[in-house]
């Protein structure tokens, strides 16, 4: 047995289902490994970036780890972007890095780079293993950092002649550390805190979308406290049944609008919310001035015991009422001209029931959520780390997660071109994706973002730096070429008919929109 084979039997033996990879000379090693283990589900992307937002979309629905495989110090710089997205949303990952053979290090080699350096610059856990006997114990410990604190990420950096040399067998789990609670005290006073008038609980995180949801409800029930989530969030539960969470905003004016009657702010899992950007004479904090910021418990600690023991303090019971989402579905509309209203109301009305929905649309947004609030149960997943690209890849992963529910990614065609390689991913594991492609032929938010820091004059070098036309996309071409079926659509009919015919399908289908400039 090799460094190698001993990895990939630790990591089966530790639950690992799933690699997203893109394998390079030194990782062969390893690929030979996993093959040799094919219960170990092995996903190729042909980006980098796509299997780390592949891992995060899998931890989003599943709870649980994938890991990755990069090659070099490069290839863990193309998967950084959507690594910081992973780390925003709170998302477990590890990353398994290969590295040139400790004695080829001596010298300077084309890839040769600080591999550790660039991790600990976006990871909580970086280990290089030394010794082929040492990667088996430094694999277990790896998939122990990832999972601790609710999810972190750990980098496992693996130089090619730990990988081929004799090693030892596979090493057992190790357990991981326990949570961090609150202290009795400090929960007692946040019940009486919420109890006050203008008080507001923040939660994030899975209290969004699993069984803590309804707990948080029934305490803001309870004590008459307003129930808030984040304006990005990494899962959120959605539609008839859900948890009726208020929701921040994404500008400046409108967050501190959310936001303006707060005068006691309870974390419970969540961050204290800050604007997206600064801009010239505005706050970086939406709240308002006074406002008594509390943080019972981030996320890293145990949120389940400290909204529990929340509830007892405030004797909620667990058949309490709370506010659920009613069905309201949206009348399925028609016409003959390109409405993005009517879009909007036509994917809620005919948005599968327990569908995922990966949102990159930006902003489309406005015209795609609000009216799919109350549609049929479904989750979705936003980009909570703002970095471009998300999109396809997150889609990827929460399609291997949960092979039985439909995937709609939505997307605007400056953020796809960052990925689209994902979507020969999708045609070769046949994942049922349906990819919304909302063609409006540039970068539309930073034309608002303009106008936001005070420029007022736009020349045609902004325009340019804006624009993605000259030439223009052809997202059916691209699509195809990837091995995807697609359509382009410029009416509301068309997208109706269009939708109907993707949901019908089994495999993968995009869908593009045509908008007006």
């Amino acid at each position: 047995m090799n460094g190698a084979q001993s990895l990939v039997q630790t990591l089966l033996r530790g639950g690992m289902k799933v690699c997203f990879a893109n394998p390079g000379t030194s990782e062969m090693h390893f690929v030979a490994a996993l093959d040799a283990h094919p219960d170990l589900r092995c996903v190729l992307c042909l980006f980098e970036g796509g299997a780390t937002g592949a891992a995060d979309g899998y931890f989003r629905m599943t709870g649980d780890i994938a890991a990755t495989l990069l090659h070099l110090s490069p290839g863990l710089g193309n998967g950084f972007a959507n690594l910081h997205t992973a780390r925003k949303a709170g998302s477990a990952m590890l990353t398994i890095v290969g590295d040139h053979a400790t004695h080829h290090m001596a010298y300077e080699s084309p890839l040769k780079g600080d591999i550790s350096a660039l991790s600990r610059a976006i990871a909580h856990w970086t280990r290089v293993s030394t010794d082929a006997n040492n990667v088996a114990s430094d694999g277990a410990h790896a998939m122990a950092a990832a999972r601790a604190h609710n999810g972190q990420l750990a980098t496992l950096v693996l130089p090619a002649n730990t990988a081929w040399q004799a090693a030892k067998g596979s090493a057992a789990r190790v357990s991981t550390p326990a949570l961090i609670r609150p202290d009795l005290a400090r929960i007692r006073a946040a019940a009486h805190t919420l109890q006050l008038s203008g008080a507001a609980l923040l939660v994030d995180g899975p209290t969004l979308h699993g069984e803590l949801g309804p707990l948080a409800a029934r305490i803001a029930k309870k004590t008459g406290a307003r129930l808030i989530a984040p304006y990005l969030a990494s899962r959120i539960r959605r539609g008839v049944g859900a948890v009726a969470f208020e929701r921040l905003a994404y500008g400046v004016d409108e967050n501190a609008a959310v936001l303006k009657d707060v005068r006691h702010m309870l974390l419970v899992g969540a961050q204290r919310p800050t604007n997206f950007f600064a801009y010239p004479g505005k706050p970086s904090l939406p709240e308002a001035a006074g406002t008594a910021v509390h943080d019972l418990c981030s996320r890293s600690m145990d949120v389940g015991y400290t909204l529990g023991v929340l509830a007892d303090c405030l004797g909620v019971c667990a058949n309490d009422d709370f506010d659920r989402l009613p069905l309201a579905l949206p009348e399925l509309p028609s016409g003959r001209v390109m409405d993005l209203t009517r879009i909007g109301q036509a994917l809620a009305h005919l948005l599968p029931g327990n569908a995922i929905v990966v949102d990159e649309s930006i902003t489309m947004a406005r015209y795609l959520m609000p009216p799919s609030a109350r549609a049929r149960a479904h989750d979705w997943l936003h980009t909570t780390g703002g970095a471009i690209g998300f999109g396809l890849p997150n889609a990827v992963g929460a399609a291997i997660a949960c092979p039985n529910r439909q995937v709609l990614a939505l997307t605007g065609d400056g953020s796809a071109m960052y990925t689209l390689q994902a979507l020969w991913t999708m045609a070769r594991e046949q994942l049922k994706v349906i990819t919304v492609v909302f063609a409006n032929q540039g970068y539309q938010i930073l034309r608002g973002e303009l106008v936001g820091v005070g420029v007022t004059a736009v020349g045609r070098n902004a325009v340019r730096m804006l624009n993605v036309t000259q030439p223009q996309l052809d997202w059916v071409k691209l699509s195809e070429g990837h091995g995807v079926p697609a359509h382009r659509v410029t009416d509301v009919d068309g997208f109706v008919a269009a939708m109907q015919v993707a949901i019908a399908k089994s495999g993968p289908h995009l869908i593009e929109v045509v908008c007006p400039v």
